[in-house]
């Protein structure tokens, strides 16, 4: 400053001179009370993301430290009621971050909507603090809504008495309990050991929210199979989600094979009396 002062000597130099060493002094101080070093930051390209709610959002953020001395950032989002957030550096979740003086950190941020959130669009502030600044980014995340689905009967009862042998049908209720439609929807079962189940219609196409479609399913359980209880699960599936209902499945004889085990019992009673009434007078 003492270069620039002979310029002002018809002025009153000490007076020039001291307004300007006033306003250096003035722009410092302003500088560091706004809590911020310069080249500090905390950005992301992509701040706003689109998602169902079964689906997490990931943001990638750079926070960067501009000061001239290493610092330690605590990480925080304020999220929705019923949502997660949780950051990620290096593939390891981390709550803080240290950075060296001038150093920068590549940071993931994934925030897991609430099942129950409505769609829409929602503004999710994330910041880095330290001790002696605060670092803020601005998230929004655009919920589509929630892909869900229900499997069960019209009854809601998931027994079923079968005779061995036979070809038992089931019906089954695929409800849409989401916010999205369920495209698609393919169905499957687990069985026992050569049962055989097939559904009509083997795929459904499309159920709307709080819509429900009803597919019947065909249980082919095979000849001598013994008698008592057995368990099938069925599912319905689609890229999105998916649901299954386990099916307790009581077998019983049928009444032919009863008859015929009851009449081999007494030809059997019949024979061993015949046996000791002609070996016995011996």
């Amino acid at each position: 400053m003492s270069l620039f002062c002979p310029i002002f000597k018809k002025y009153n130099t000490y007076s020039i001179c001291g307004l300007l060493f006033m306003a250096g002094l003035t722009a410092n101080a302003q500088a560091q009370s706004s809590g911020k070093p310069i080249g500090s930051s905390f950005q992301t390209n992509l701040f706003n993301l689109e998602a169902s709610a079964n689906e997490p959002f990931r943001y990638s953020a750079t926070l960067k430290n501009g000061a001239g001395q290493p610092k330690i950032y605590a990480l925080d989002a304020k999220v929705p009621p019923g949502w997660l957030a949780s950051f990620r550096t290096l593939g390891s979740p981390v709550t803080s971050v240290r950075l060296e003086a001038g150093a920068t950190q590549e940071i993931s941020v994934e925030l897991s909507a609430s099942p129950y959130s409505k769609p829409g669009k929602y503004a999710i502030p994330v910041t880095a603090v330290s001790p002696v600044d605060t670092l803020r980014l601005n998230l929004e995340a655009v919920l589509k809504g929630a892909y869900k689905m229900e499997l069960t009967t019209p009854s809601g009862r998931l027994s079923e008495n079968v005779t061995e042998g036979s070809l038992e049908q089931i019906v089954c209720t695929i409800k849409n309990t989401g916010t999205l439609p369920l495209t698609n929807v393919e169905l499957s079962a687990q069985t026992p050991p050569k049962w055989q189940v097939t559904f009509e219609p083997a795929k459904v196409e499309r159920i709307d929210p709080s819509g429900s479609i009803d597919v019947t399913a065909k249980v082919h359980v095979p000849d001598k199979t013994i008698a008592g209880d057995y368990v099938s699960t069925f599912t319905a599936k689609t890229q999105n989600a998916n649901a299954d209902a386990a099916f307790r499945i009581t077998v019983k004889t049928s009444l032919l094979s009863g008859w015929l085990g009851i009449l081999v019992i007494l030809l059997a009673i019949g024979l061993i009396f015949r046996l000791i009434r002609k070996y016995g007078r011996r």
